[in-house]
């Protein structure tokens, strides 16, 4: 299993939206950044992730898990664009803000800390330990 990180702004797609799709999920989609939808290619039914708030708040608010692999993106005909399918498992009960995430020096090379522009991105299970252990979320 591998771990992800999806980026929405709340205003847009938020952590509520993806609650009420429910086990049917959601796709990805509208991810026009060659190297997040190649990470969505890399992406297995399974994975995890989590569901990140960019904007004002700028926090981990759930966990989601990927339930259908990279396909085309139904909002645009132009085949360069995939996306995945993804359902919400559970809220954080701590929001991680991105300050917390950058002040822990165990997450200094963390991809959000370093390219934090990056819609989709990978999670090592190191990180992915410590971010659900500080969001009171079991991993």
């Amino acid at each position: 299993m591998k771990y992800w990180l999806f980026k929405s702004e709340p205003s847009t797609w938020s952590w509520d939206n993806q609650v009420a799709k429910g086990d049917a999920g959601e796709e990805w989609d509208g991810v026009r950044n060659y190297q997040a939808r190649n990470f969505m290619r890399e992406m297995a039914v399974g994975d995890r992730g989590f569901f990140y708030h960019s904007q004002k708040e700028k926090a981990i608010v759930g966990t989601i898990e990927v339930i259908a692999e990279a396909h085309p993106d139904s909002t645009t005909d132009d085949d360069r664009w995939e996306c995945v399918d993804i359902k919400a498992l559970s809220p954080a009960k701590t929001p991680v803000t991105l300050d917390q995430i950058k002040a822990d020096e165990r997450l200094s090379d963390m991809v959000l800390v370093n390219n934090s522009r990056l819609s989709v991105q990978p999670v090592t299970p190191k990180e992915w330990a410590i971010l659900c252990d500080m969001a009171g979320i079991e991993g």
